[in-house]
């Protein structure tokens, strides 16, 4: 009895790895251990009886938050958008783009990707929609399988970092910070991994050209009215649009005193790059709809068709993360907006109808139930923690370890990529991260650059084989059963749950290494954050005893010389 009950915080943490190995529901496996080590630890006197008494107030606590009601309007959002048939027509236009070059589709399903993160933040909706649409092209035009299914998983859990991610905003509430300042860190690490992932297939393209084969030209049907293909014109409204973009960047503080009459001496950095990319987009928009009413045939049908498709998604990404960005609105008002944006996007496009609508509401509604009952399982199992010291435990544990900060993190990303293999990142975020973060900033780790670095490392929850869930989204809509393509008439083989599996795991290791930049040089995060102001107290101090030097006691500054007998100041 002694020894329980001087390591009830380690058993506590041991009985919920048991429940959750045994398969029990995450959210009813934690609320279950929080009642019944409570229940032993009254019994033993370790645990005030009157300490579940908070219990009913942290819940609802947790119904008073207004970050998580950002957690559905994103999820909303990308719903929507990706039943409207956005996704499919984005992959068309961009694989038709890209698929003149050796792996093309491929490149087209990452850049697709991005977007749809940073639309969506569900990766699910992402894998699904991209595996319904691209694999089939991948495979009728002699991809490799293991690429094929590798790219649509990797592209598919972007939607993990780069912002709007549901899990940001999850770790911002468990780490106590604000959901924009994790946007804003997250943003430059997200698109990396964009890049790496490029770079990959344009390595195979070099090496392995025969494993990411180009589009056959009867395959190619993005071409202009005359049989060309377009394309020159294209090009030359990209660099007028980037071209005018970098301009106004440039001249930020000019083009604000046009705007407001003000005269500004420096721009903010946020400001200025959605101002410009803005400007860019739009200038795009306004073209080809000039180009379209007027009848001028100033671009091409190509460029045309490549602008509208596009751009509306890209609007969309600057209202929503460019408010949120400037501070003009916070994430759960970001989220209302795009959520509209998306309703109005599908309108546009007449494709939302009462089915749309429900199976999104539905899917909605599903996905905030869930988060909902872990995060007030993990709030019954943190406060029993908490009462037996746990965190003291886990201070003990993990500040004295060899290296500082560094063996810390080293420490804490192996531990989270291990448990990445049995937990996906709801689980991580509710369960390792409240155990994390005081250590962490007890060491002097700055929590959002921390944050950051977890998303990162939890995106590979969704790449472990063989239990990341952006492999099971993949195999529920890979053929399993040789087919008859439609196009070719030929016979295709399935496709093996071995070759989605390792088609990962050069995926998987670009976002390991992407976790060692992050740590080797912190500026990829902070680069993002707005610069933090300093304040000399002793000098406002100082200041405050000169303009006030009678009325208060600043070594006692409640109280107060002039308070007469009714308790009224003079």
């Amino acid at each position: 009895m002694e020894f329980i009950t001087g390591n009830l915080a380690p058993i506590m943490f041991g009985g919920l790895i048991f429940f959750l190995l045994l398969g029990f529901p995450v959210a009813f496996s934690l609320g279950a251990c929080g009642l019944f080590f409570a229940l032993i630890g009254i019994k033993l006197g370790v645990l005030p009886e009157a300490l579940l008494q908070a219990l009913p107030l942290r819940i609802y606590g947790i119904m008073q938050n207004e970050t998580l009601l950002a957690i559905p309007f994103f999820t909303l959002m990308g719903l929507i958008l990706e039943r409207s048939g956005m996704a499919e027509d984005l992959l068309d236009t961009v694989g038709q783009l890209f698929g003149p070059i050796r792996g093309g589709v491929a490149i087209a399903v990452i850049i697709v990707g991005a977007m749809l993160a940073a639309t969506t933040g569900v990766v699910a909706a992402s894998v699904i929609s991209m595996g319904l649409i691209s694999l089939p092209i991948m495979l009728r035009y002699g991809y490799d399988r293991r690429i094929a299914t590798g790219v649509i998983a990797a592209s598919g859990t972007l939607a993990q970092i780069i912002p709007p991610s549901l899990v940001l905003i999850i770790l911002a509430d468990q780490l106590g910070r604000s959901v924009g300042d994790l946007y804003k860190g997250a943003f430059l690490p997200g698109f990396m991994l964009v890049g790496l992932y490029v770079l990959l297939i344009f390595a195979f393209a070099i090496f392995r050209p025969n494993m990411v084969p180009a589009l056959p030209p009867e395959a190619r049907n993005l071409k202009d009215k005359d049989g060309s293909s377009g394309l020159p014109s294209l090009l030359v409204l990209t660099v007028i649009c980037v071209g005018l973009s970098v301009f106004a960047a440039q001249h930020m503080e000019t083009i604000h005193t046009w705007f407001t009459g003000e005269v500004v001496e420096h721009v903010a950095k946020d400001e200025t790059i959605v101002f410009s990319m803005c400007f860019g987009v739009t200038l795009a928009f306004m073209a080809a709809s000039l180009n379209r009413i007027s009848g001028l045939h100033l671009l091409s049908s190509v460029a045309e068709k490549v602008t509208f498709v596009l751009i509306p998604p890209l609007l969309l990404i600057f209202l929503v993360l460019g408010t949120i960005f400037l501070g003009i609105a916070t994430p759960t008002e970001g989220g209302a907006m795009g959520a509209l944006g998306a309703i109005i996007l599908a309108i546009s496009r007449r494709r939302l109808n009462y089915n749309l609508l429900r199976q999104a509401l539905v899917g909605t509604t599903k996905l905030s139930c869930f988060v909902l009952f872990i995060l007030i399982g993990a709030t019954i199992f943190s406060l029993t923690f908490q009462g037996v010291d746990g965190p003291m435990w886990v201070e003990g544990l993990l500040a004295n370890l060899p290296g500082g900060a560094l063996g810390f993190l080293i420490l804490v990303n192996i531990l989270v990529f291990v448990l990445a293999f049995f937990l996906d990142f709801f689980e991580l975020s509710f369960i390792v991260v409240p155990l994390l973060a005081p250590v962490a900033e007890k060491l002097g780790i700055d929590l959002v650059w921390f944050g950051v670095l977890l998303a990162i490392n939890m995106q590979t929850s969704f790449m472990h084989p063989p239990f990341g869930f952006a492999l099971f989204y993949l195999r529920s809509v890979a053929p399993d059963k040789e087919y008859t393509d439609k196009v070719t008439k030929k016979r295709v083989a399935p496709v093996t749950t071995t070759q989605i599996y390792m088609g990962s795991i050069p995926f998987l290791v670009i976002q390991i290494i992407m976790v060692g930049l992050v740590v080797a040089f912190p500026g990829i995060v902070s680069s993002g954050l707005d610069e933090q102001i300093e304040y000399d107290l002793d000098a406002i101090r100082e200041q405050m005893e000169a303009s006030m030097p009678d009325a208060i006691d600043f070594d006692n500054p409640f109280s107060f010389d002039d308070f007469d007998n009714e308790g009224q100041g003079n």
